[in-house]
């Protein structure tokens, strides 16, 4: 979800409107995905190398993750949409953790879609994560199969991403969901994270469901 800074810095507004504005981008997007039927939307929240911004701005990012999510739990239960977290959570803020524990907890049981916020995370971390945990349980390397490793890793017993969506003209994947992806359509946009509306993300998806997927087949054999 990236442009946040460059939206603010457009409308002379401060960094931290920028922040604001989208988060109420990215509740719209939830919003009518739940409407779409979508059953996982991931939204990369904050990485582990976010911890490199400025003290206060990184305050002032989950001071807001709280309060957003104070406010939209209630709204998040009506629409049954239970909420995750993919990353090294416990090293969050206090305040942070304590939130989203309870959003965690009391959406558990919905059923109608699932939102994970990816939040202190890092793939490259969470393949070594599984990597580490692989070696801790003496797993013997023949026995090793790529659902035994999708096991460990945070998005387990999720499906991988079948879109993955970029914002403000951004290139890359930024060390996003590189196990998961592997097969995953891409689609770059130039609009800015605070202006990507529902009307935006019917374009991505008009764009993914004109695609074919070919999984790593050629043209010839997916044909």
């Amino acid at each position: 979800m990236d442009g946040n800074g460059r939206w603010a810095k457009k409308r002379g507004l401060s960094r931290s409107e920028g922040h604001k504005a989208g988060t109420e981008a990215a509740k719209a997007i939830v919003t009518e995905c739940r409407n779409l039927s979508i059953p996982h939307l991931t939204l990369y929240t904050f990485s582990r190398e976010n911890w490199n911004r400025p003290k206060e701005e990184v305050f002032f990012l989950f001071d807001l993750l709280v309060s957003f999510l104070r406010r939209e739990l209630p709204d998040l239960i009506k629409q049954s949409i239970r909420l995750k977290v993919l990353g090294e959570w416990e090293d969050l803020p206090f305040g942070a953790r304590q939130m989203l524990r309870l959003a965690v907890s009391r959406t558990k049981n919905c059923t109608g879609m699932t939102l994970n916020l990816a939040l202190n995370y890092s793939s490259r971390f969470e393949i070594l994560r599984a990597c580490k945990e692989l070696l801790r349980r003496g797993i013997d390397p023949a026995e090793l199969s790529e659902e035994m490793f999708s096991g460990l890793l945070y998005t387990r017993n999720q499906p991988d991403p079948d879109l993955v969506i970029r914002t403000s003209g951004e290139l890359r994947l930024s060390n996003y969901l590189l196990f998961q992806t592997a097969y995953s359509e891409l689609y770059f946009t130039d609009v800015l994270w605070p202006d990507f509306s529902p009307q935006e993300l019917h374009k991505a998806l008009h764009d993914f469901e004109n695609r074919s997927r070919r999984f790593g087949l050629t043209g010839e054999q997916a044909e």
